[in-house]
Formats: structure tokens, C-alpha cells, sequence
């Protein structure tokens, strides 16, 4: 692959719902650029983009995947995106490497919620958009319908670049609104006559959109006067680069239609690395004689070359011979070789000039987010990457003791290549908890574990981290008496306790008078009771708020001991806990959740019977957001059926709020329901 400069690139990130075409699109592009000799099928698990046996298996992308294009005296890194929504995490990172996006539409489904996110992300990261209307040879396709769809979605600067020949079964090509010529495959053509009412008024439409952002154009437009191809094209650069244009193509992938006109018009209208401001916050412009800063957006690991680091060259030229200083973690690293990567290949290059995207193997303390730069001397800042938060909570449970020894080291690496994954052990639970975006996005990083890592692991829901306290004052009394020859046991305690308010934690008091409980024991009977507090008596869970006093007792002048009073204390405070009407408590969590206008109904209707509280509405657009308070019990898989009562479009946020009581009916179920599993609450 030859080297090439600024402004001959093209960084784009291909998105849209998923199996809408994102990546039969890739394959295609790769074969009519003459990458590769024959296409792939998805189905086939053969394709350029799906290398990976997780997305082999299930047949849609968990990845991102980097595709390098080139097409006449450019070089096109067009980064394929998951459609899925549990890795969503790749889509925000590919678009803070890339200018522009290309949003895969299908042309028989038109606008989903995978359509509505791709462009959410897409504004969010400032990015010019194209919308690529897929699948037209599918039944029931239909260009204009999602033309139209898009138009009232997105808004009227959704405007055709061309136009499909025929539909359904019947389509042949597309005839491009600009040269007004009919591509069939590699032949080349005048536009058939039929279409000539339809072509002007396309045409029309795209013209008035794009005269609109430039005064001059506008007037002579208006005027009726010509406007030639090369002015239309550079308004449309323009505008597109500007975000007020956004061009709709039609694209059939399987049979090659409007391939190359995409790749023509990424080349002719969408922005070079040079175009593109710098984000707030970035001190760079893609300047190749600059000073060296690369941003890392994405590390993965290669089962034969190992740990790599993809990264953006934001400024200056990196080269193999290169050791890149690391601000974050205060050292160089030694670089060796660069790779441009095609899917799973790599492909070795001398250099990587600034705006293009390539790939550093082995790089020893370099994560995803890490700005890499040519000394100390000349380090910047980057903002972080906004990631999403993750909600899904899983428990995992290792097998064996040599998958006990393994899973923290491997859970780091894994969270290390997918920043998306947090993974932290619960104090209540005493559980590891993985948090990842969705079910599937555990399911792969379960599969990983075991594949990439050899760790074996059981992943169940979390245990809810209940807790116990008292709702009434009690005394409680209880001698500990044992006689086994030679001396015996005597501790003897007498206690009162009583509930405090919510988060005050535990306090101790001593009030003997007249030394019936020897001063060197009272610590004993303490730490009974502080060693007792991490199983109550009622659920097993961790004992709080609550006072304990020491009021009375005896001892032996033999037989007492330090053990002797922890055991009657521990025993004395299980007997008054349960005669101080125990009552458990578990956590609330604050909800906010982000809907359509038309789901509200539905989503509040569902919080109320997960015994959730609404505490208000408030609109955002088209788009409300409803805040709540609701059990952990009853949200541990809301992300699951929040997506099954949008249709996908539903987005929610989660926080710990407080803890609470539980209702006396429900604290019988769960009280019940432990005591049948034979297994703690933590």
C-alpha cells in the first residue's frame, strides 16, 4: 500500500442498525476497489470485516473493523461499525477517529432506532453525515418511501445524490443527480428517458438544498441561472463538510450498484483530516509537519501478533523507527513496526502521516485513550473518549481454583481492549461483578475468558446486597455455659438494642456499673458483636443502624474468658435483633430513562409495577424524560425490556439512590426464597 498525503484521505465511520448492510457494503467496496478478488457473505462467516469467531458464530459484528480503501488518488479508512446496541462503545470510538459518517439505511425497514442512534452519534461527535439507503433489490424496497421517511425524520436537508434504476427485483443501477450519467454494474451510460421527470426533479431538490448555503449560488439559482457541475460540486463539499447538506444515496451491495458512486463522491465531497477543526480541547490540526501526537481510539489483542494499538496520527509523522513518549503513563514506547490493518491482516508501512489511521503491535503500557507524542516536551491533553456507561450487572463465579488465580489478570486485559467493561468486586456480595452495555456484550467477554484466556466461569445475575436492621428497641440476654473437663466456658451478657437513623451505621455503648462484667472482657463483648454484624439473622445479609448497649452480665473466676463473652455476645445480639422486629432493606436506585413521546404511557406503566416511583416528566424534543426511583430487585435486567417496550429506541441511566424498607410481603419472598436456595443473601 503506498504512502499518501493529508489531504488524499478519507476517514469515514460506516453505522446504522444492525443487519442493515454495513458490512455486505465493506465487502463490496473492497472488491470493486480490487482489495479483494471475490465477496464474502456474512452468512459464510467469511467476510473482510467479521474475522473474529464470536461474530462468526453469531453473525453480526462485535467489533469495530478498520477497511482500508483505495480508489483512484485516495485512500479511504472506512471503519464498519457493530449495528448492535451492546457495543456501542466501538461506534462512539470510531467516530472520534474519523470526519465524516456514512449511515447504512434499509431500503424495505427505513428509519429504525439503529438509524436514530448512528445519527445521534454522529451530532454528538460533529461529524458530516451521508445516508446510504441499502438492500433495494430486497421486496417491498422502496427508494422514495425512505427518502421521504428521512426527509421527516432528519429533516429536508436529507437530499438525493442519485436515484435507483428499477426496484426490488428489477433494479439495475442508479443514475447520479450530478453527471446525470446510469451506472449498471462497471458500464456507464445516458440515463434512460423514462427517468427524465424523475431525475429533475431529484435534481431540483438537491440543488435547491445546496444553493441554500451559499448566497451567491442561491441568487442565481433562484434567477434561473446555470450553475455548473464543478460549482454544484464544491457547494456540496461545502455544505456536506458544514453538516447542513446531507446527501441520500441509493446502494445495493450484492449486486455492486452504487459502489462506485459512493466511493467517487466520499472522494470528491466528503472532508480530508486538513478539513476538520480540531475538537475542543485538541491542541492539534493534521499537520504532517507538526510535532508527533497520535490518539489510541481502540486495542484489541491478536492471537499471533499480540496487543494492538490503533490509533489517529493527529499531528506530525510517526514513523517504525520511532519511541513515542506516553504522558499518562510517563514512559516511551519502543514501536518496531506499523501496520495498516484490513480486518484481520496487517499490512506493514514505513510511516503513518498525520490523519491516517494504522496500527502499533506490542505496546507495553499504552490503553485505549492514551495520547502517544514525539517528547514530554511537546505532550497535550486529550478529552477522554465519551463512552457510554454500562447497566447490565453479571456475577461471575470461577470454576476452579486456577480460574480464581487467572480472572482478575484476565478481566484486566479485558477491560483494557474494551474500556466499556467495568469490573469491580461487590463489599456487600463479596461477588465480582462485570457491568457491560448489554446481555450479548457478557456473553462475548464470558466467551473471551474462556477462549483467549483459559478461564472458566459461571455468569449469573447478582445477588442483591440486601441489608438488615431493626425497626424496635429489645433486650436480649444469653449465658454461655460449656463444661468439658478441666476448665470450662462462662460469658454472660446482657444488651440493649435499639435502631438508629437510616446510614448512621452501628455504634457500641458500654453502661455496666458495679463490674459484673469484668473491664478486660467488655472489648470481647464488642468485637463479638462487630464480628456478628456481616450476617444478620434474618437474610444473612450485613446488620446496620443500629446502637447496641452492654448493660449487665457475669462472670466466673475461672472458667470466663475473651472467647467465652464473644460468643454469648454474638449470641445475645441474633436473639435481640430477632425481638426487635428485624426489618431488611434494600437499594433504591435512581432511574432516568429517555423515550419516544409515544412510549411514555407504556414505560411508566411498566416502572409502577417494578414498584417504582416517578418523580416527574420532562420533555426533549420528541423525546421525554422520565426520572424515577426503583429496587435494584426490579432493574437488574430493565435494559432487556426497556428495548422491547421502545422498539430499541430507549435509553436509560442508573445510580445508587438510598436504601429503603422492603415491603413486609416482599421481605417474606425473598426471606423464603433465600432460605430454599440454602445460600446467603451476599
Amino acid at each position: 500500500m503506498k504512502e499518501y498525503t493529508s489531504d488524499a484521505l478519507r476517514n469515514v465511520v460506516l453505522m446504522g442498525h444492525g443487519n442493515s448492510g454495513k458490512t455486505t457494503l465493506s465487502e463490496a467496496l473492497l472488491h470493486v476497489s480490487g482489495a479483494i478478488s471475490r465477496m464474502g457473505r456474512v452468512e459464510d462467516g467469511n467476510t473482510v470485516s467479521d474475522f473474529d469467531d464470536e461474530e462468526r458464530r453469531h453473525v453480526y459484528s462485535i467489533s469495530s473493523a478498520l477497511i482500508p480503501v483505495e480508489w483512484g488518488s485516495a485512500k479511504i479508512n472506512l471503519i464498519d461499525t457493530p449495528g448492535y446496541a451492546d457495543f456501542e462503545g466501538e461506534v462512539v470510538a470510531a467516530c472520534h477517529a474519523t470526519e465524516a459518517a456514512a449511515i447504512t439505511v434499509d431500503g424495505s425497514a427505513g428509519v429504525e432506532a439503529g438509524t436514530e442512534t448512528a445519527w445521534e452519534h454522529a451530532d454528538r461527535a460533529r461529524l458530516p453525515r451521508m445516508l446510504l439507503v441499502t438492500r433495494l433489490d430486497r421486496e417491498h424496497a422502496n427508494f422514495d418511501t425512505v427518502l421521504a421517511s428521512l426527509r421527516e425524520r432528519f429533516g429536508p436537508r436529507c437530499v438525493p445524490m442519485a436515484i435507483p434504476i428499477g426496484a426490488a427485483g428489477a433494479l439495475e443501477g442508479a443514475v447520479d443527480l450530478l453527471s446525470r450519467i446510469a451506472r449498471r454494474g462497471e458500464a456507464e451510460s445516458e440515463a434512460p428517458a423514462e427517468m427524465a421527470d424523475a431525475i429533475a426533479a431529484a435534481r431540483d431538490m438537491l440543488f435547491e438544498s445546496v444553493a441554500e448555503t451559499d448566497d451567491a449560488l442561491l441568487e442565481r439559482y433562484l434567477e434561473g441561472g446555470e450553475i455548473s457541475d464543478e460549482e454544484l460540486t464544491q457547494a456540496l463539499h461545502n455544505g456536506f463538510a458544514a453538516g447542513v447538506v446531507f446527501p441520500v444515496l441509493p446502494v445495493c451491495a450484492t449486486r455492486e450498484i452504487g459502489v462506485r458512486t459512493l466511493l467517487d463522491d466520499i472522494v470528491r465531497i466528503f472532508p480530508s483530516p486538513l478539513d476538520r477543526k480540531p475538537d475542543e480541547g485538541s491542541a492539534r490540526t493534521a499537520d504532517a509537519n507538526g510535532p508527533l501526537v497520535a490518539h489510541v481510539f481502540k486495542t484489541t489483542a491478536d492471537p499471533f501478533v499480540g496487543h494492538l494499538s490503533f490509533m489517529k496520527i493527529l499531528s506530525g509523522k510517526m514513523t517504525a523507527q520511532m519511541q513515542p513518549y506516553n504522558p499518562r503513563a510517563r514512559g516511551t514506547e519502543r514501536l518496531g513496526h506499523l501496520y495498516v490493518q484490513r480486518g484481520k491482516e496487517q499490512i506493514e508501512v514505513p510511516a503513518l502521516v498525520a490523519g491516517d489511521i494504522g496500527v502499533a503491535a506490542k505496546l507495553q503500557d499504552t490503553i485505549t485513550g492514551d495520547v502517544l507524542v514525539a517528547s514530554a516536551e511537546t505532550a497535550v491533553q486529550m478529552p477522554p473518549l465519551p463512552l457510554p456507561v454500562g447497566t447490565y450487572r453479571t456475577a461471575l463465579h470461577p470454576h476452579s481454583k486456577e480460574d480464581v488465580d487467572k480472572l482478575s489478570t484476565a478481566l484486566h486485559r479485558i477491560t483494557e481492549q474494551d474500556p466499556t467493561i467495568r469490573v469491580e468486586r461487590d463489599a456487600d456480595t463479596h461477588e465480582m461483578i462485570m457491568t457491560t452495555l448489554g446481555e450479548a456484550q457478557a456473553a462475548i467477554a464470558v466467551a473471551h475468558l474462556a477462549k483467549n484466556f483459559g478461564v472458566a466461569v459461571d455468569a449469573t445475575m447478582p445477588r442483591v446486597p440486601y441489608r438488615e436492621t431493626i425497626s424496635a428497641r429489645a433486650k436480649a440476654e444469653y449465658r454461655h455455659k460449656k463444661q468439658t473437663g478441666g476448665h470450662g466456658q462462662f460469658g454472660h451478657v446482657v444488651i440493649e438494642i435499639e435502631p438508629l437513623e437510616r446510614g448512621s451505621g452501628f455504634e457500641f455503648a458500654d453502661s455496666v456499673t458495679g463490674g459484673s462484667v469484668p473491664r478486660q472482657f467488655i472489648p470481647a463483648v464488642e468485637k463479638g458483636i462487630l464480628e456478628s454484624l456481616p450476617e444478620g439473622p434474618l437474610a444473612h445479609s450485613p446488620l446496620v443502624d443500629l446502637r447496641v448497649r452492654l448493660t449487665d452480665g457475669s462472670s466466673h473466676a475461672v472458667d470466663s474468658s475473651e472467647m467465652a463473652f464473644k460468643l454469648a455476645a454474638a449470641q445475645a445480639l441474633k436473639q435481640g435483633v430477632l425481638d426487635a422486629n428485624p426489618q431488611l432493606l434494600e437499594p433504591v436506585m435512581r432511574l432516568r430513562v429517555r423515550v419516544p413521546s409515544e412510549h411514555v404511557g407504556d414505560v411508566m406503566s411498566d416502572l409502577s409495577g417494578r414498584r417504582g416511583a416517578v418523580h416527574g416528566v420532562e420533555p426533549d424534543g420528541a423525546w421525554n424524560v422520565i426520572e424515577a426511583d426503583v429496587p435494584l430487585a426490579e432493574v437488574q435486567r430493565y435494559g432487556s425490556d426497556l428495548r422491547a417496550i421502545t422498539g430499541g429506541r430507549g435509553r436509560f441511566e442508573l445510580s445508587f439512590a438510598r436504601y429503603v424498607e422492603v415491603p413486609a410481603h416482599v421481605q417474606q419472598q425473598v426471606v423464603q426464597a433465600i432460605e430454599s436456595a440454602g445460600a446467603p443473601a451476599h
